[in-house]
């Protein structure tokens, strides 16, 4: 069991039998009377978010979560399907659990999936990841000191802002935390 003290950004708990995760938190000691632990909450079911306050003394359920080394394999009208790397299993989510990480799928790539009493809810990506970009306008000549960019579409569908010297077929590293561009791989 998780006590109030115990609270902190990220740290996965049970709430009305749902696992929620930590997005915010917020501590504060008033003069008078109990600390009190304001928290951003996250269903990691549903995506719903919620804001509580918590007083010192209150007890949390840790959330019974499991991870899993999963490959990707495709998608379709059913949702997305991966492959248990260790027992072969194929485990197909929506596109509600995936999120925006589709935006950085790609074919054969591994990925931690999560499970929450044997129900898969989510996928925990890699932090960066590399992708061709399959369309890029050329850059417009110009007052670049500004650090100026422009649109590009990766491989996977996603459009990102890069800088103006990127063109078609470079490979480029991106945060898949942000969506944001990186550096150039190579090109």
């Amino acid at each position: 069991m998780y006590e109030s003290s115990d609270l902190r950004k990220g740290l996965k708990i049970i709430i009305d039998g749902q696992p929620y995760i930590i997005t915010e938190f917020q501590f504060s000691k008033p003069g008078k009377g109990q600390a009190l632990y304001r928290c951003k909450l996250k269903n990691m079911i549903t995506g719903y978010t919620m804001d509580r306050t918590y007083r010192s003394g209150d007890k949390f359920e840790p959330a019974n979560l499991e991870e899993r080394r999963v490959q990707y394999l495709y998608n379709d009208a059913e949702g997305y399907h991966f492959m248990d790397t260790k027992t072969y299993d194929q485990i197909t989510l929506t596109e509600e659990n995936i999120g925006e990480a589709k935006n950085f799928l790609q074919d054969n790539m591994e990925v931690d999936l999560l499970f929450f009493n044997e129900t898969p809810i989510s996928i925990n990506l890699p932090n960066f990841v590399q992708l061709e970009v399959v369309k890029a306008d050329p850059g417009v000549k110009g007052d670049t000191a500004t650090g100026a960019t422009k649109p590009a579409t990766l491989e996977t569908g996603y459009t990102i802002q890069v800088p103006l010297f990127i063109e078609e077929g470079e490979i480029l590293k991106i945060d898949t935390r942000t969506g944001q561009y990186v550096e150039r791989v190579k090109g």
